[in-house]
C-alpha cells in the first residue's frame, strides 16, 4: 500500500503492540499506531496547494478552535483535526476518486471512535474557499 497515497503504512508482523494514544473531547481516548508519527510530519512538510490554503485559514483558532495538521487516529492519518469537538477535515483529492469504498470504511472506523468528518475536494478549497470556511465554522459553532 502507498504511504503517502493512502496515508497508512503496513508493518511487517501486524500493529500490534504499536498504538499510543490521543486525547479527544472530554477526554475520550483514540488509540492511533505510533510508527505513524514520522510518515505524519513528513506529510506537514509535504502539503498539497489545496492543504496549504487551508491550513493557512483554520491554524491560530482562526475559526475558534485549534486545529492540527496530519493527525495519526488508529492506523491512518488525517489532514486537519479538532481535538476539541473531534472533526477531522479531509480534503480529498483525485486519488481519491478511485477509493471510494477505502476511504468509507476508514471514516466508518474512526466515527466508531466518536470522530466526526468533514470532507471537501480540492477543487473546493481552490476555488470556493469562502464557502468551504462558512461551513467548517457553521459546523464549530453548533458543536462548541
Amino acid at each position: 500500500m502507498n504511504l503517502v497515497a493512502n496515508k497508512l503504512l503496513p508493518l511487517k508482523g501486524g500493529w500490534e503492540g504499536c498504538f499510543s494514544y490521543l486525547y479527544n473531547m472530554a477526554n475520550k481516548i483514540i488509540p492511533y499506531n505510533k510508527h505513524l508519527k514520522l510518515i505524519a510530519r513528513e506529510l506537514r512538510k509535504n502539503m498539497t496547494p489545496s492543504e496549504q490554503i487551508m491550513w493557512e485559514n483554520i491554524r491560530k483558532k482562526s475559526l475558534g478552535v485549534e486545529f492540527h495538521r496530519q493527525v495519526p487516529i488508529l492506523n491512518y492519518i488525517v489532514d486537519f483535526y479538532c481535538h476539541e469537538i473531534g472533526l477531522a477535515l479531509e480534503i480529498d483529492g483525485s486519488i481519491h476518486d478511485n477509493n471510494y469504498l477505502e476511504d468509507a470504511e476508514r471514516q466508518g472506523k474512526m466515527e466508531k471512535q466518536g470522530v466526526r468528518f468533514l470532507r471537501f475536494t480540492n477543487d473546493e478549497v481552490l476555488y470556493n474557499l469562502d464557502d468551504v470556511l462558512n461551513t467548517i465554522r457553521n459546523y464549530v459553532e453548533e458543536n462548541t
